[in-house]
């Protein structure tokens, strides 16, 4: 249902992080990125280390840990999982030739708008059968009550 204008308009130009991979290949599609960062202690008037840890989605398995990578803020893919891998800045052991590829941006919409359309169709096919299921029982019980009439056990009804 989403057109490719609908899909560049949805599309926003997020903060770019980035951080090394230090696990991956434990949880399917997903890995976890340390980010650095600092926070200012006011009583000792200095910056200290204060890393962050993020989920990342990772679509194809593509990361290794040791992988310096850029990841963006991307719609939830689970609970804890907000983060979607955006490129490999610096691959660690196997080069990425021969890795899958990491998706772009436009081919993450792209999916999710053809996943998205697919389950619409999908909830519209069964809408449809519930309705049939429905309209099928209301017919078995008007055939019922009319072999009923037949056999004279019920009188028959009304018509206005």
């Amino acid at each position: 249902m989403a057109t490719s204008t609908a899909i560049t308009a949805a599309t926003k130009s997020f903060r770019e992080l980035h951080g090394v991979v230090v696990s991956a290949g434990l949880m399917d599609r997903t890995v976890k990125v340390t980010v650095g960062g600092q926070k200012w202690n006011n009583f000792l008037k200095k910056f200290f280390k204060a890393p962050q840890t993020h989920l990342v989605h990772d679509p194809n398995n593509s990361l290794r840990t040791g992988d310096v990578v850029a990841i963006t803020p991307g719609w939830r893919t689970s609970k804890n999982k907000r983060h979607v891998v955006k490129h490999i800045i610096a691959p660690a052991g196997v080069p990425i030739e021969e890795r899958p590829a990491v998706p772009t941006e436009q081919d993450r919409w792209a999916s999710e708008a053809a996943w998205r359309e697919a389950k619409d169709k999908r909830r519209a096919l069964r809408k449809q059968l519930e309705i049939l299921d429905i309209k099928l029982a209301n017919a078995a019980s008007v055939e019922k009550r009319l072999q009923k009439e037949v056999r004279g056990k019920i009188t028959p009804r009304e018509v206005d």
